[in-house]
């Protein structure tokens, strides 16, 4: 969720804005003057965020405590009590996506092992099924200046209770005076690097990319008991903020978490000029820092959550770097399936932007948006545009195409060709089967009833088996 604020900072709307500002200025100068690292091959990391049940299977509000025990620097907590967060390290592209598998392997070990301290589990999964509306309350907010802070804007800004809809087989409508729902969504956040000059070819790509990325590796299709989207956590996510800002070109609603306003057509300081100009200050809250070390510029673009977002990393003092976070893949099922996901998405993204003639040429940007969300609805049984401008089924499109274009695409960015197959291989798999973890849970609903106690047993005894998600059986 963000960096943390300290008591001594305090809140100023008009000396925020002007330091973000002179900020936003000094980025802007940072790539007139083509201050960015360079990388070759690519940069990549990931976030994974998770939960804690106990023993009945229910998410347990303990993240203090657990965190405690682990006692891990790349652990930390997130916005609910029931939640934590898994930070990796950086890695090349070559060779890296291994070492990711890895790390999140033994990190997972580390946190099942402190976990069971508490006789609690750690589950990786979108949204568990298991959650209860009135677990998600402000007392259950894990203890944070930042998150109360951001609480209170959230509602002030919006003047009204959040309204919460979301239908397909089932509905949800709810009101709430607190957007706790947002914890209950849980992802991968998979970080790609950017070199200058390259952003908006691989930031539209991302953009492309993102409604297979999503279909194949959707994971939620249960929230509160409702069968819903097969990845409920975009259109929960979109409403738990649901703070209009502006209107993009076509007419479209811009707000706070969105899947954008149309093409980048030069680079990424389109979007940070968005950031100044298009969104009110969520949390203008004033830091002692340096206008180098652009405190108020991050915390605007942290409270702007993107689906994909862009990144600066490091700072105007030393030599800062670009990167996009991809935000649309869930947690879970398993590492094997993550790396998997985040492979597609690395993979897929740079192959398309390497085409030789530009794809946004190609593609409405609205077709790009109506694609991620019909993906998000519909899962593997989506139909999407794709850049010849037909009509597909993603899930043959996946399986046909788009994974080895992915394979592609990593083999171009230096990755062995063996490396690259192992990788992608249960993306086929699920492509091939039709099965990523919202249709096993939704299969096993339909063959053993709504028993969302039993659901998630057998979710986490399949997850801490470590098969990929394809293999499961119900």
């Amino acid at each position: 969720m963000g960096q943390e604020l300290e008591d001594r900072d305090y809140v100023d709307e008009r000396e925020f804005l002007k330091r973000l500002r002179a900020e936003t200025r000094l980025v802007s100068d940072c790539f007139r003057d083509e201050r960015f690292e360079t990388f070759d091959p690519p940069m990549i990391g990931a976030e994974v965020e998770a939960w804690l049940v106990d023993d009945n299977w229910l998410p347990a509000p303990e993240n203090e405590a657990f965190l405690e025990t682990l006692h891990d620097p790349l652990a930390t907590h997130e916005l609910a009590r029931f939640n934590f967060e898994l930070n990796l390290d950086p890695h090349a592209l070559p060779g890296g996506l291994p070492k990711l598998k890895d790390q999140i392997g033994k990190l997972w070990a580390d946190c099942t092992e402190a976990a069971s301290r508490h006789a609690l589990k750690p589950l990786m999964i979108g949204i568990p099924p298991t959650l209860i509306q009135d677990m998600l309350s402000e007392d259950t907010m894990t203890p944070s200046n930042r998150y109360k802070a951001l609480n209170e804007r959230v509602m002030a800004v919006r003047g009204k209770p959040t309204q919460v809809g979301i239908a397909r087989r089932e509905q949800l409508a709810l009101a709430q005076n607190h957007l706790m729902i947002e914890a209950a969504c849980t992802s991968l956040q998979t970080h790609l690097t950017v070199n200058p000059g390259e952003e908006a070819r691989l930031y539209n790509a991302a953009q492309i990319a993102a409604g297979p990325v999503t279909a194949i590796s959707a994971n939620s299709p249960f929230l509160y008991g409702r069968r819903l989207w097969e990845e409920t956590r975009i259109p929960a996510f979109e409403q738990a903020i649901g703070i209009p800002s502006f209107r993009a070109r076509d007419g479209a609603k811009v707000g706070r978490v969105t899947f954008g306003a149309g093409w980048l057509r030069k680079g990424f300081m389109e979007l940070f000029l968005e950031n100044l100009d298009g969104h009110e200050a969520l949390l203008p809250i004033i830091e002692a820092a340096p206008p180098e070390k652009l405190r108020h510029f991050k915390l605007q673009n942290g409270t702007l959550w993107r689906w994909n977002r862009p990144i600066i990393g490091g700072d105007c003092e030393g030599t800062p770097h670009l990167r996009i976070e991809n935000r649309v893949t869930p947690a879970g099922p398993t590492a094997i399936d993550m790396v998997a996901n985040a492979a597609f998405f690395i993979g897929l993204t740079r192959f398309i932007a390497a085409l030789e003639t530009p794809p946004e040429t190609r593609m409405e940007f609205a077709a790009a948006r109506a694609n991620f969300y019909a993906c998000a609805r519909r899962g593997l049984g989506a139909s999407v545009q794709w850049l010849d401008g037909d009509l597909h089924d993603v899930q043959r499109l996946i399986y046909d195409q788009l994974v080895g274009a992915a394979q592609d695409g990593l083999t171009a960015s230096g990755v062995p060709e063996h490396e690259a197959k192992a990788v992608l291989s249960p993306i086929r798999e699920r492509a091939k089967s039709g099965q990523n973890g919202a249709a096993w849970q939704r299969s096993w609903v339909n063959c053993h009833g709504r028993d969302f106690q039993g659901l998630v047993e057998a979710y986490y005894g399949n997850q801490q088996g470590g098969r990929p998600v394809h293999t499961w059986r119900i």
